[in-house]
């Protein structure tokens, strides 16, 4: 079960700082394509809630799903943010 919070975690840590750190749709695109082939995660809460409603994710996982989705995007923002300072 850590397992799927950790995927989580990184793919969304991942992608959205090639986003934020890019901003390039190629790099992008290819970070989002990468996780889910290496990961198979969902890296966004809002597909997650989908994903729970279409009961092919269980309920209750979702809060933890979402948390490490959260940890992540913030993880990302912070590592971003030193980068730039530097």
């Amino acid at each position: 079960m850590l397992n799927k919070y950790l995927v989580e975690f990184l793919g969304t840590f991942f992608v959205l700082f090639i986003v934020i750190y890019t901003g390039n749709f190629l790099a992008i695109g290819g970070a989002l394509a990468l996780t889910i082939y290496l990961g198979g995660g969902n890296f966004n809460p809002a597909v997650s809630i989908m994903m729970a409603v279409a009961k092919k994710l269980p309920k209750n996982e979702l809060v933890g799903l979402i948390s490490a989705q959260i940890l992540g995007a913030l993880a990302a923002f912070g590592l971003y943010n030193i980068i730039k300072t530097k």
